[in-house]
């Protein structure tokens, strides 16, 4: 708290009269986050085809991750007391970022282009392969440039896609 204090040039003390911890703090910024990205995020469909708004999220997510790896890396990456958990904290639209894309699979499913399933488990698939891409080439496991980059998580999620299509 300290350092925190010290880097936005208040007191410690003062940081306690809004966040009773760190963990409350770390709650507070990964939601500002979070709600930050899914404004973001949101974008109203130009042609109405899910899968391309699918596409979209994805090069939002990595124009996101790569962009600001630190914050990808707290948010996504790092677990802390108060992190959310898979399914617990993301039933009843508890992940303003998940919760696009389970709308996204369930629109999928209405349409008929993706099998019936469960669309939240459906959606963790898609978005835990794109994270965990992430993680590999921002840890310098993955050696491409990052237009290549790009277009092998295109094509990944292209495949997830294909094995979910009704």
């Amino acid at each position: 708290m300290r350092r925190v204090a010290d880097a936005v040039g208040i007191t410690p003390m003062a940081i306690y009269t809004h966040y009773p911890g760190r963990d409350a703090l770390l709650r507070a910024l990964a939601d500002a986050a979070f709600a930050e990205l899914a404004s973001k995020w949101a974008r109203p469909s130009t042609d109405g085809d899910w899968a391309s708004e699918i596409q979209d999220l994805l090069t939002s997510f990595l124009d996101f991750a790569l962009g600001e790896p630190h914050l990808f890396g707290f948010l996504f990456v790092e677990m802390w007391e108060q992190g959310r958990r898979f399914p617990t904290d993301f039933a009843e639209g508890g992940s303003a970022t998940f919760v696009q894309v389970v709308e996204l699979v369930e629109r999928g499913m209405r349409q008929g282009a993706l099998r019936a399933d469960d669309a939240a488990e459906v959606a963790l698939s898609l978005t835990a392969h794109t994270q965990r891409l992430v993680q590999l080439y921002l840890s310098g496991a993955i050696d491409l440039p990052e237009s290549e980059f790009r277009a092998l998580c295109t094509r990944a999620t292209g495949r997830i896609l294909d094995g979910l299509r009704a």
